[in-house]
C-alpha cells in the first residue's frame, strides 16, 4: 500500500476545510524529522497561511533545509538574505551561499553566471549610473538603451513565466476578480520569495537609475501581451495613497512582436520598444501632486507576443509583506 506524504495529507485537510488538522499534521512530521513537511511549513508562514506569517522562522527553517542540500530552500534563502526579509539586507551572505548552492544547483549555478556578468560592486550596486537621453524638455520621460542585457531580459521573463495569469481587478460592487478594464494582457510579480540575486540587483540598477531607494520600488511585475492585446491609456499613480507611485520604470525583454509601442499622447511621444531598452518616467509634478500630462499607453501588439517589466516607485519606502494595497500575499 502506498502512504500518503505528510504534505499531501496536509493539502487534502485544507481542500476539506480543517486548517487545524492540516497544520497538526506537518508540525507533526516536521517533528519526526520530515524535510518536505518543514519546507511546507516554513512555505506557510512565509504566506502568512493558514499559520500566522513569521519572517523569522521561516528563514530559520529554510537554513536548515539549504545546509541538507534542499535546492528549492536554498534558492529561497538566497532571495530573502538579498532582500532582507525577516532581516537586514546581506548581499554578501547571499552571495557566498548562492555560490555554495551553485556547485550542485544548476538553477543557482546559472543565476551565479548572470551575477558575475554584471558590473556591481561588493553590495550588488550597479557601479556606474546607467547613462539616459531625455525624451522631453523638462527630463520627466527618459529612455536608457541596453539597460538590460538579452540574457537579463529572458532571465526576467522566464522568473515570471508559470506565475502569468490574465489580468484583473477586484470589482468594487461585488468584491469579486474581474477582467482588467484597460489591460488586457497576462501579468505576475516576482515577489521577495522569488527575488534572486539576478532581480535583486537589476531592482538596484532601476534605484540607482531613477535616483530612488531601492525599497520604495513595488516588486518588479511582468506582463506578456499576446496579439490583439494592449494597455490602453491609463495613469500609473494612485488615487488616494499616502505613499505615491512618483515614477515608473518599464523594460523591454524582448523583441519578437510588431507593434506594442507606448505612446504619450500628451507629450506628443511614441516610444518603439527595443529589448533590453527601458523607459523611466516621472507621475507627479514637483509639488507632488498628480501629473495628469503623463498618461500613456501600450499600444496593441499586432504579430507575436511583447513581454514587459515594469517597476512602480513610491515615494518612500514600501514593504511587499505589509503593503495595504496588495490583493493577496506575495509570491
Amino acid at each position: 500500500m502506498t502512504r500518503t506524504s505528510p504534505v499531501a495529507a496536509a493539502d487534502a485537510l485544507l481542500t476539506s476545510n480543517r486548517p487545524a488538522d492540516a497544520i497538526a499534521a506537518i508540525a507533526t512530521a516536521v517533528r519526526n524529522g520530515d524535510p518536505a513537511a518543514l519546507f511546507q511549513q516554513a512555505l506557510w508562514q512565509l504566506i502568512g497561511a493558514p499559520i500566522p506569517r513569521d519572517l523569522v522562522a521561516a528563514r530559520a527553517a529554510l537554513r536548515a533545509l539549504a545546509q541538507i542540500g534542499h535546492q528549492e530552500a536554498q534558492l529561497i534563502e538566497v532571495a530573502l538574505l538579498a532582500n532582507g526579509s525577516g532581516s537586514l539586507p546581506d548581499w554578501t551572505r547571499a552571495l557566498a551561499c548562492l555560490r555554495a548552492a551553485a556547485a550542485s544547483n544548476r538553477i543557482a549555478s546559472d543565476q551565479l553566471a548572470l551575477v558575475d556578468a554584471m558590473d556591481i560592486d561588493s553590495a550588488g550596486q550597479p557601479r556606474q549610473r546607467p547613462s539616459a537621453e531625455a525624451l522631453t524638455g523638462d527630463g520627466t520621460i527618459r529612455r536608457i538603451r541596453a539597460f538590460m542585457t538579452k540574457a537579463e531580459c529572458a532571465h526576467v521573463a522566464a522568473s515570471a513565466a508559470d506565475l502569468l495569469a490574465p489580468s484583473v481587478v477586484v470589482d468594487p460592487n461585488s468584491g469579486r476578480q474581474i477582467p482588467h478594464p484597460i489591460r488586457t494582457s497576462d501579468g505576475a510579480v516576482i515577489g521577495p520569495v522569488r527575488e534572486d540575486l539576478v532581480i535583486r540587483a537589476i531592482n538596484h540598477r532601476i534605484a540607482c537609475a531613477s535616483d530612488s531607494d531601492v525599497d520604495a520600488g513595488e516588486s518588479l511585475a511582468v506582463l506578456r501581451y499576446r496579439n490583439g492585446q494592449q494597455f490602453r491609456l491609463h495613469h500609473d499613480a494612485l488615487p488616494a495613497t499616502a505613499n505615491q507611485r512618483v515614477a515608473t520604470m518599464l523594460i523591454y525583454l524582448n523583441a519578437e512582436f510588431s507593434g506594442g509601442e507606448t505612446t504619450f499622447p500628451d507629450k506628443n511621444i511614441l516610444v518603439r520598444p527595443s529589448v533590453g531598452d527601458a523607459i523611466l518616467f516621472s507621475n507627479v509634478c514637483n509639488d507632488g501632486s498628480v501629473d495628469q500630462t503623463m498618461r500613456h499607453a501600450g499600444c496593441p501588439v499586432t504579430a507575436g507576443e511583447k513581454w514587459l517589466a515594469t517597476r512602480w516607485i513610491r515615494a518612500r519606502p514600501f514593504s511587499v509583506w505589509t503593503g495595504p494595497e496588495l490583493s493577496k500575499p506575495p509570491a
